[in-house]
């Protein structure tokens, strides 16, 4: 009975021992007998032999190496600091274990070396303005190395550059002369554009005030036009219906008002008439007028 409980406890801690469970981000490289097995166990259940088997788990997520600041020299000889960041993946799991003892620690200080060395051909003006360029640069020369590790660099980041004091206090001066001269282009910009705004609305204005003065103009000479057609029609329809009135008077008409003409003589104080030949045939009319109108009276 009691060996039956000790095999129990055999194999639970058998169990225990030589089953791992490994997640999906994760990969076992298994050493049995001090030789390495070449193809990584996982995901999932990995079975593992207690005391011949040795198990390394190798994490294949990325992550992120920050390298603190570094002092490096520049080709024109100013010293800088500089600190970044380095991004890695494993993507063989073996190398990563088999062919270097720390790649953490190894990688940082590929990373410093290199760093120093991309920095140290490159002037002071072009490691502040191509900071892309010097990433470039340092993740190639990282990858060359840390591939044989299994190992890729995705991407380096300089997060800060200090020049020297007197350098930022140049830089100091040298942003603050640039933003007086923006600020002044800017207000001359806007000088420009309020005298252009106002030059256009003069322009305008004058448009519209010439306009409105020649339609004024050709108001008024239509105005002046339509008066003199109305004029003369009225000077037309007077002189037709003179025409008229003149044909219906007769001679007894035209007798009365040259009787009314030498009245009007009479009371004025001139000495002197002038009598025109036309009144000897008022007479003759107005004598045979008066006949007539004698005879009718006695019939």
């Amino acid at each position: 009975m009691w060996w039956l409980l000790g095999v129990a406890v055999f194999v639970i801690i058998f169990l225990v021992l030589s089953v791992r469970v490994v997640p999906e981000f994760q990969r076992v490289v298994i050493f049995r007998l001090g030789r390495v097995l070449r193809k990584p166990k996982g995901p999932g259940i990995v079975i593992i032999i207690p005391i011949i088997d040795k198990a390394v788990k190798v994490d294949l997520r990325e992550f992120v190496l920050e390298i603190p600041q570094q002092t490096c020299i520049t080709k024109d000889n100013a010293p800088i600091l500089i600190d970044f960041l380095i991004y890695l993946k494993i993507l063989d799991a073996v190398p990563s274990v088999v062919n270097v003892e720390n790649f953490e620690y190894a990688t940082r200080g590929l990373a410093t070396t290199t760093l120093r060395a991309v920095v140290g051909d490159i002037i002071l003006d072009d490691v502040l303005s191509k900071r892309e360029e010097i990433n470039l640069k340092l993740q190639s020369k990282l990858d060359e190395v840390t591939q044989r590790w299994g190992v890729k660099v995705t991407a380096v980041e300089i997060r800060e550059i200090l020049p020297p004091r007197e350098v930022q206090d140049s830089m100091t001066k040298q942003m603050a002369a640039e933003r007086t001269r923006r600020a002044m282009v800017t207000e001359a910009e806007g000088i420009k554009q309020s005298e252009i705004l106002k030059a256009e609305g003069e322009k305008i204005s004058k448009i519209l005030s010439a306009e409105g003065e020649k339609e004024a103009q050709i108001l008024k000479a239509e105005g002046e036009k339509l008066s003199q057609i109305l004029k003369a029609e009225g000077y037309s329809t007077a002189l037709e219906k003179i025409f008229q009135v003149a044909r219906s008077i007769d001679d007894k008409t035209m007798s009365l008002q040259y009787l009314e003409a030498l009245k009007t003589l009479g009371i004025s104080q001139s000495t002197k008439f002038v009598i025109p030949l036309e009144f000897l045939s008022l007479f003759s009319g107005i004598s045979s007028s008066t006949k007539q109108s004698f005879t009718k009276d006695k019939t």
